[in-house]
C-alpha cells in the first residue's frame, strides 16, 4: 500500500478532514491525494498560494514574519499548515489536519537561500510540526520529494 492510500485510509478511519496548502508544489501534493479512491471523504480542499502575498491574505501568515525571513522559513510553514485548517473550513468547521509546503525548487533561488531548501508544516489536533529539508536533484525532483515527505509526515501524524 502506498503513503498516500495509507494517510487517506488513516484520515477516513478517524472520520478526520484534512486541507492543503501549496507553494512549492503548485498543486501536485492535492493532486496526489485525490488519486485514491475515497479522497473526496477527506479532503476539503487546497490552496496554491504561490506568491507571498497569498500566504498572507489566504492563510493569514504574518505579514511582519514574511517581511523579516521570506516566504521559505519553518515558522512560515507552521502558519500555513495552521492557516489553511480555517480557510478550507466546511460548514465552520475547520479541517482537523493542515499540510503545508514552502521552498525552493529552482532553478535558482530569488534571496538567496539553496536550491532545495524545504519545509513542511503538518497541524493537527495535538499541534504543529514541521520539518525542514535540504532536497537535491532538478525542480521536478526537488517537488517530487516534497510531496513524499509531506504525505509521510502526515500519515505520521493521523497515526500519532
Amino acid at each position: 500500500m502506498s503513503d498516500t492510500t495509507e494517510l487517506v485510509a488513516a484520515l477516513r478511519k478517524r472520520g478526520w478532514t484534512v486541507g492543503i496548502a501549496e507553494s512549492l508544489t503548485g498543486g501536485a501534493l492535492a493532486a496526489e491525494i485525490v488519486t485514491v479512491p475515497g479522497a473526496s471523504e477527506t479532503l476539503l480542499g487546497a490552496v496554491v498560494a504561490y506568491a507571498t502575498s497569498l500566504k498572507e491574505s489566504l492563510l493569514n501568515v504574518d505579514a511582519q514574519l514574511l517581511r523579516d525571513h521570506g516566504p521559505v522559513h519553518p515558522r512560515v510553514a507552521e502558519q500555513m499548515a495552521v492557516g489553511v485548517r480555517a480557510t478550507v473550513a466546511a460548514g465552520r468547521r475547520p479541517a482537523d489536519i493542515g499540510i503545508s509546503t514552502t521552498g525552493i525548487a529552482g532553478p535558482d533561488s530569488p534571496d538567496g537561500q539553496p536550491v532545495g531548501t524545504v519545509h513542511i508544516g503538518v497541524a493537527a489536533p495535538a499541534g504543529v510540526r514541521v520539518a525542514s529539508f535540504m532536497f537535491a536533484g532538478d525542480r521536478a525532483s526537488i517537488r517530487s520529494q516534497t510531496v513524499a515527505a509531506a504525505i509521510s509526515l502526515a500519515c505520521d501524524r493521523v497515526r500519532e
